[in-house]
């Protein structure tokens, strides 16, 4: 059983586990993530507060579960076309035109609620972004980057992404995704004119 509910009191119900994280994100997805309410939730799934409280601590740990469910039921195969730098750019392209709106909306706030919450924020990482960081460092490594360069370009093509995703002053698509692709060819020559290397037996 994922999330921190495990831990805390009975076992779970998998219906009402999932009333929870469904009524979070309609919330999330009608009234924004700031103004979504714990009692909200609970009224909305049909379960006391205190049923939701003894699962979820606090309102980002609902949310934490539920937008990895959501991103997990919708995340497609990892590429691996015998081009890295094809594989990339579809990499990119799943997750910032594949990642549903309101995903978008919960994660933008989840990320606010870490910087006020250091364990949180270890929560987060290790749970949600991490993988992806870790899929983006493999896919680099194939095309022919090298440390230390590999988390510094990590950092810049995901930094794009929140930088967008937080000031909302440009679009987060399958143009940022090609733009992106382009900008690594201009730092890496080879890139994308080797072959992939074995799939990995692991997605992070």
């Amino acid at each position: 059983m994922r999330g921190m509910g495990g831990q805390r009191g009975r076992p779970r119900s998998e219906q009402a586990r999932r009333a929870v994280l469904d009524a979070a994100l309609t919330l999330c997805r009608r009234d924004s993530y700031q103004a979504t309410t714990m009692k909200g939730i609970a009224d909305l799934a049909g379960v006391g507060r205190q049923t939701v409280y003894r699962w979820w601590p606090t309102k980002s740990e609902v949310f934490l579960e539920a937008v990895i469910d959501l991103i997990d039921a919708q995340r497609a195969a990892l590429p691996d076309t015998g081009d890295a730098r094809r594989d990339v750019e579809l990499f990119l392209a799943d997750t910032f035109t594949g990642t549903p709106s309101v995903a978008r909306e919960a994660v933008a706030g989840l990320m606010a609620d870490a910087q006020q919450d250091p364990g949180f924020a270890n929560r987060l990482q290790g749970r949600l972004l991490a993988p992806r960081r870790a899929t983006l460092r493999e896919l680099l490594a194939r095309g022919g980057f090298t440390p230390p360069d590999l988390d510094l370009l990590v950092d810049v093509v995901f930094g794009t992404m929140w930088y967008r995703l937080l000031s909302r002053h440009a679009p987060v698509d399958g143009e940022l995704a090609t733009q992106l692709s382009r900008l690594l060819d201009a730092l890496c020559p080879q890139f994308g004119m080797t072959g992939t290397s074995p799939p990995s037996t692991s997605r992070s």
